[in-house]
């Protein structure tokens, strides 16, 4: 009888650290806004490199995750959601920009606060962005324009 007690017990044990691992990569990846955030949105002519649960960042530091992504079909820009820390009250002309941690580094989003007395609200969109820089097409245009010289 203890043994199956002992069983049942490490079964129970077993189950609760996998559901609160669970929890905590759902909120990590970004499929579920962090309690204390609030979503901003944002349009984009290419987003190359981001995907649900990137980081938004500011002046390097990591103030929220990137909640969404979808083709615009009438526009034909990615719009994207991000979820950010509710103790920021950011600028309404604040811009957000795709960056890269380096050569070999990943991409992420950046948020440059702007200079107005006005803040976004939740659920405002961001206007000013500008999109992923492509390492292969900044490449090619290198090779390109030295081969005419």
């Amino acid at each position: 009888m203890s043994d199956s007690r002992a069983e049942i017990l490490a079964g129970g044990a077993t189950l609760a650290v996998a559901a609160a691992f669970v929890i905590y990569a759902a909120q990590g990846s970004g499929m579920a806004a962090a309690p204390g955030s609030y979503e901003l949105s944002a349009s984009f002519r290419s987003v190359e490199g981001i995907a649900p649960g990137t980081d938004v960042r500011m002046a390097g530091v990591r103030i929220g995750t990137v909640t969404g992504l979808a083709l615009n079909p009438e526009t034909f820009r990615a719009d994207l959601t991000m979820s950010v820390a509710d103790t920021l009250e950011l600028p309404e002309d604040s811009s957000v920009a795709i960056s890269s941690e380096g050569l070999l580094g990943g991409n992420f989003v950046e948020l440059v606060p702007g200079g107005s007395p006005f803040t976004l609200a939740p659920g405002d969109e961001i206007q000013d962005t500008q999109g992923a820089l492509s390492l292969l097409a900044l490449l090619a245009k290198f090779v390109s324009s030295s081969e005419g010289n």
